[in-house]
């Protein structure tokens, strides 16, 4: 929250550990706004009856699984092909649409890519040991299904305007899709729900929690500073971007997308290839902390929970926010935009936090308590305490730092990066949200865009951590009503998947580059 902006467990911890900035006015917040909300965020986030396993996790997971098999492993059989529809080869500049399909997916990727690729993994393994790792990769393969199933849905079921512009994504499916299949009062319900939490989650953890953490990272370089003078600045370049719609973040996200994924997992292969020699052992640890715990508190049990959690709060697949981008892909064929989303949890997931855990593991940063089980600081790196969210940056750049003295600077302009694209992306997400509700036009959108950037200055200068628990509570939510909808629309997916599939081993589909 995703995110890639979201860490696993509240994020109230994460930004109660940041420089004090918090008053009275903060306090009076925090007790108004979680007196309401804390009932609806303790409901999102509870435990599957008899287990640990948060139920919206579940939900997430149990539905990437059915998806998987009912399209018969599509993240496996159409990869070759995604690459191909990624790379423009079938791209035919005359479709409608706004975006290509480079670029939708840039601006999905930025939505969740963020702060949890680099804080909420480490925590993960501090949690659940090396073996979360495994199971995190699993669950974020299992996602890929997830995001092509939503994404085609949301490019079949867009709207498309005289002007050029599009809307889409799970608000215009539900209604238009399940009004299809004769559910239509139950199709708006979920339509209108579902937007509402998106606009909650885009001002929240979309937009406040990222300026939050954008604002610690520059402290701890700077020095304390009032954090609305880091929220003025990030507004006014925020606003520069997103007052352009979509086609100005894609052209922004583009570019910065791959530069953090070079500058990231650039990094992390060379703290790999420096400990060569381990590289063996940390995948032993990964594949027997997967089925043994290694010990670890929860064992098996304990690890799974923690990388199936990881990945459903990383890629965000069946939550829905992706397919909002994505609708805006130019195409004719709805299913292109399935495939091309598919990349998205490959990268995000199986590459980045995958990274992030082997460089964790690989350095040795960690290591466990014979009496409790759980994992601490390395004492030779000075630091032997339990772990929490608010030390999952710290240990990454320990991680890092143990072979690269420089990388907490690098580490900083990631994280920077990570919160800006986080915003630009859900700014769109938010936005489309309002417009469904609000009806389109320039007044809305404009109003909008100046609401957003306001609350990117008070995520910046306040600790609003209710308020972000809420927001978090709401991303979730999304995932709620998105999946209803899937699960009733899936037979349209698989329709135009054949159908797809059949022209173009005919030939019919043909290629343009």
């Amino acid at each position: 929250m995703t995110r890639s902006l979201l860490l696993p467990l509240s994020a109230a911890a994460a930004l109660t550990a940041l420089p004090a900035r918090a008053n009275t006015v903060d306090e009076a917040i925090n007790a108004a706004i979680g007196s309401v909300t804390g009932p609806f965020v303790s409901f999102i986030f509870s435990p599957f009856p008899g287990t640990e396993f948060p139920w919206i996790v579940l939900w997430l997971v149990a539905a990437a699984t059915i998806f998987t098999l009912y399209f018969g492993f599509v993240q496996v059989r159409a990869f070759p092909h995604a690459l191909a529809l990624v790379s423009g080869k079938y791209s035919d500049p005359d479709d409608a649409g706004e975006v290509s399909h480079f670029q939708a997916l840039a601006t999905a990727l930025s939505g969740t890519v963020g702060l949890g690729n680099i804080a909420g993994v480490a925590v993960a393994v501090s949690i659940g040991g090396p073996g979360a790792t495994f199971w995190m990769i699993l669950a974020g393969l299992l996602g890929m299904a997830s995001k092509f199933t939503e994404c085609t849905l949301g490019v079949k079921y867009r709207n498309e305007y005289p002007d050029g512009t599009v809307s889409g994504g799970p608000m215009y499916y539900l209604s238009k899709g399940l009004a299809e299949r004769g559910y239509s009062g139950v199709g708006r319900f979920l339509a209108v729900a579902f937007a509402i939490c998106c606009v909650f989650g885009s001002l929240g953890g979309g937009n406040m929690f990222q300026a939050n953490q954008a604002h610690a990272q520059l402290a701890n370089i700077l020095g304390d500073y009032p954090g609305w003078i880091t929220g003025v600045i990030f507004a006014g370049i925020v606003f520069a971007v997103i007052v352009g719609g979509l086609k100005s973040i894609a052209q922004v996200t583009e570019k910065i997308v791959p530069l953090m994924g070079v500058l990231y997992v650039g990094t992390a292969l060379i703290v790999i290839v420096m400990n060569y020699d381990r590289i063996g052992w940390a995948f032993g640890q990964i594949l027997d902390g997967a089925f043994t715990g290694l010990g670890v508190a929860g064992g098996l049990v304990g690890a799974l929970i923690q990388g199936f959690k990881r990945a459903a709060f990383s890629n965000e697949a069946g939550v829905g926010s992706a397919a909002i981008a994505h609708s805006a892909v130019r195409t004719k064929e709805p299913i292109t935009e399935g495939y091309v989303s598919l990349l998205e949890p490959f990268i995000d997931t199986v590459v980045i936090c995958t990274m992030t855990a082997l460089v964790i593991v690989i350095t040795g940063v960690l290591q466990v308590d014979p009496e409790t089980g759980t994992y601490l600081w390395n004492a030779d790196l000075g630091r032997v305490e339990t772990l929490g969210d608010a030390s999952g940056v710290a240990l990454t750049s320990a991680a890092f730092g143990s072979a690269i003295t420089w990388f907490p600077y690098v580490l900083a302009i990631a994280v920077i990066l990570f919160a800006f694209s986080t915003m630009i992306s859900w700014s769109y997400y938010g936005l489309k949200a309002w417009t469904y509700m609000f009806g389109e036009g320039r007044a809305q959108e404009l109003s909008f865009k100046i609401l957003f950037c306001l609350f990117v200055v008070i995520g910046a200068a306040m600790n609003l951590g209710p308020v972000i628990d809420f927001s978090d509570a709401a991303i979730f939510a999304m995932g709620l009503f998105n999946i209803v909808g899937l699960y009733v629309l899936m037979p349209v997916v698989k329709a135009e998947m054949h159908s797809y599939m059949a022209r173009l081993q005919s030939g019919e589909i043909r290629r343009f580059h």
